[in-house]
């Protein structure tokens, strides 16, 4: 009887020593994980401190930065505001011009001008611009006129009543030919006659009206039964009466905008006057007034201030 009661003491008290090593060694690896943790923690800090303490350099670098950024964001946003500006005047101006203008597609827009042209080869005035003389011009001349040639197939392309125009003279494989593949985007596909042979073999001679603002006679109107030709010279040195001896070599008529009829001189500061024109402010002449029947107002639109004219309506 006493034996079973100490030996049941003896299980008691090694299960509650058991129990207490059980709970000294949990204790001591929490305390350990506490410990190491707050070692991290304290690396971590003195880690954080030294990454958030910059050098005076990298303060200056820093600062600049910010400088520049705010400089570009300010640029962006003036982008931004000039181009919501300008959507919005276009956006008025559509709306302004709903009922004028109704709104076509481009390729609508495209038919309609190709239309157009191909209308002006059958019935329409007809003009041509003798390239014939370009074998003595600088590569600095002739990407002048080949711009020129640019700017005149614009211009007829929004004609409201289109002149069909012929290139003669114009070989493929002439530097001009080349220039015009150069700087005119679709130079190749544009709606016009391309022609070797020269104007006065094209042509009955007593169709032709060589233009020249050395013919003593001024031109009164456009007539749908003749073909008016451009001499494409872009001539730095200004040879004079260069188309003029080469209309009447193959006794072709001549006649020369009507300048001196409705414009007179305006005093400048080089006392500079000029009746010679680029071919495109020619065309634009003669353009504007096949369509309005206005000499004062074609003239106007071609002649530029710096030809030293004003018509003589502003004069009085």
């Amino acid at each position: 009887m006493d034996w079973k009661l100490e030996g049941s003491a003896q299980k008691t008290e090694s299960h509650v020593l058991q129990e207490q090593e059980v709970t000294l060694e949990d204790t001591g690896e929490d305390g350990i994980s506490e410990s190491f943790q707050l070692l991290q923690i304290d690396v971590e800090c003195e880690h954080r401190e030294e990454m958030t303490l910059p050098t005076s350099n990298a303060v200056w670098r820093s600062k600049n930065v910010q400088r520049k950024q705010r400089h570009w964001e300010k640029i962006v946003a003036a982008k931004k505001s000039k181009r919501r500006q300008e959507k919005e005047r276009r956006k008025a101006n559509r709306v302004e011009n709903s009922g004028i203008y109704p709104q076509h597609s481009k390729r609508f827009l495209r038919s309609l001008t190709k239309e157009r042209l191909l209308e002006a080869k059958h019935s329409g005035p007809r003009l041509c611009i003798d390239l014939s003389m370009t074998h003595h011009m600088s590569k600095k001349e002739l990407s002048r006129l080949a711009g020129q040639i640019r700017r005149l197939y614009g211009s007829n392309k929004k004609a409201d009543r289109p002149f069909w125009i012929c290139l003669t003279g114009f070989t493929t494989d002439s530097p001009l030919y080349e220039e015009c593949l150069r700087m005119n985007d679709g130079f190749s596909s544009y709606l016009l006659d391309i022609a070797e042979e020269d104007c006065f073999s094209l042509f009955p001679l007593e169709t032709l009206v060589y233009l020249t603002p050395d013919s003593e006679h001024a031109l009164e109107d456009v007539d749908l039964n003749k073909v008016y030709i451009l001499g494409g010279l872009v001539d730095e040195s200004i040879q004079k009466k260069v188309t003029f001896q080469k209309a009447q070599e193959h006794s072709v008529k001549t006649a020369r905008l009507p300048i001196q009829e409705y414009m007179v001189r305006r005093q400048n500061g080089k006392n500079y006057h000029s009746e010679i024109l680029a071919i495109n402010q020619v065309f634009d002449i003669l353009s504007t007034y096949f369509e309005t029947q206005n000499w004062p107002e074609a003239l106007k639109k071609g002649v530029s201030s710096r030809k030293g004219y004003t018509l003589q309506n502003s004069v009085e």
